[in-house]
């Protein structure tokens, strides 16, 4: 239990960030979490006003069999598929922690106070499904505060638009091209005219997109160290500031453009850009990186514990660290490309793995409930 000296000491940082414009959401869920009270105090005392989740989340947490024993117990009863018995135990983490965060969503006026739940990942590459399986978690966890992820493939965008257009509202995920990005954002503007059109009203939609960063330095830095030059090296941990400091450049030129323009004249949100995969991969680097040299007005970082704890122990929030950046981030991933590094197959290569990485933790998922709902006596099949 936290005293309140101790929140009092470790609130700095983290209501700096707040105070700054960056909502801080977690980027981590389980049933454990929820039911123990560490969720809401987290809330209640590190400035945490929205939840993330992804198949690897659940993965490590169902995985863990710690909270879901009666759960698992009643759907083996009832013979229910493998499935069904994983969206059955996540979509019910989800609506627990929206019932915590309903304040923060009703004091925001439907901007925090959010909790996001991925559609399948093998569904990736499937737009039909994709819808289907978004309007399905949406009715599933009934609550207001459910955001559905959509990946940012190819076939994930016309979904994008055909979910917003529902009234249904979104986290883009896996989005790692500025290229990709502005397709994000166009899809999202397109989803809000068709909800006009639909006469949904558009106060009520709300979207993030989740632009990974720590993964493109990893990726970069490695190509860096294999060149091996004092040049290269010098590149190593701008990459993914760069990318994402641009990224939030072109957020603030389409949400300042004639199209934004007319959807805000009718009360839409913007589709703020979340910073996505903060925790540091590489332990030469400061582990509040991603979130100090990241702070931006309008934006959410979503951190895993370890970050989020790190930050109100010694983050350094000096203001707005994003938007006096765009000279040096363009000549960061110029100098990049200059020694021979493909931005364009870095970035697909990082989306086709992510992609990859949660399908695999989602068929782990399905093997560990199989395994449980088997060994109380039931076919999961």
């Amino acid at each position: 239990m936290i005293t309140v000296t101790e929140a009092t000491a470790t609130a700095g940082a983290l209501k700096r960030l707040s105070d700054e414009g960056v909502s801080i959401w977690l980027d981590d869920l389980s049933r454990r979490r929820i039911e123990s009270g560490n969720l809401a105090g987290l809330v209640e005392n590190k400035n945490v006003v929205g939840v993330t989740t992804n198949p690897s989340i659940f993965q490590a947490a169902i995985g863990s069999g710690e909270g879901y024993e009666e759960q698992l117990s009643d759907l083996a009863l009832r013979g229910v598929t493998v499935e069904e018995a994983v969206r059955m135990m996540t979509t019910a983490d989800v609506r627990a922690a929206a019932d915590i965060l309903d304040s923060v969503y009703t004091a925001s006026n439907g901007r925090d106070g959010r909790v996001s739940i991925e559609v399948d990942p093998r569904l990736a590459h499937n737009t039909p499904a994709t819808i289907a399986e978004a309007r399905q978690l949406a009715w599933l966890v009934d609550r207001p505060g459910v955001m559905v992820k959509i990946p940012a493939t190819k076939a994930g965008l016309p979904a994008i638009t055909e979910v917003i257009g529902l009234g249904i509202s979104v986290n883009v995920t896996l989005i790692f091209s500025l290229e990709r990005y502005r397709e994000v954002m166009d899809a999202y503007l397109a989803g809000l005219e068709k909800a006009a059109a639909n006469g949904v009203d558009l106060s009520t939609i709300h979207s993030v997109a989740s632009f990974f960063v720590s993964r493109v330095d990893a990726e970069i830095d490695k190509r860096l160290t294999v060149l091996g030059t004092d040049e290269a090296l010098a590149l190593k941990g701008r990459a993914a500031l760069a990318n994402a400091r641009l990224a939030y450049e072109a957020y603030e030129e389409v949400f300042a453009g004639d199209r934004w323009t007319a959807l805000a004249g009718a009360r839409a949100n913007k589709q703020r850009p979340l910073w996505a995969s903060t925790g540091v991969k590489d332990p030469a680097y400061k582990d509040t990186l991603y979130v100090d040299e990241l702070v931006a007005p309008g934006t959410v970082n979503t951190m895993p514990e370890a970050t989020l704890n790190a930050t109100a122990g010694h983050g350094e929030i000096t203001g707005d660290t994003v938007t006096g950046g765009y000279a040096q981030a363009r000549a960061d991933l110029a100098a990049v490309e200059a020694l021979g590094i493909s931005y364009d197959e870095v970035v697909q290569q990082l989306e086709d793995e992510g992609v990859a990485k949660f399908e695999a933790a989602w068929n782990d998922l399905l093997a560990t409930v199989t395994k449980s709902l088997d060994s109380k006596g039931v076919d999961a099949e």
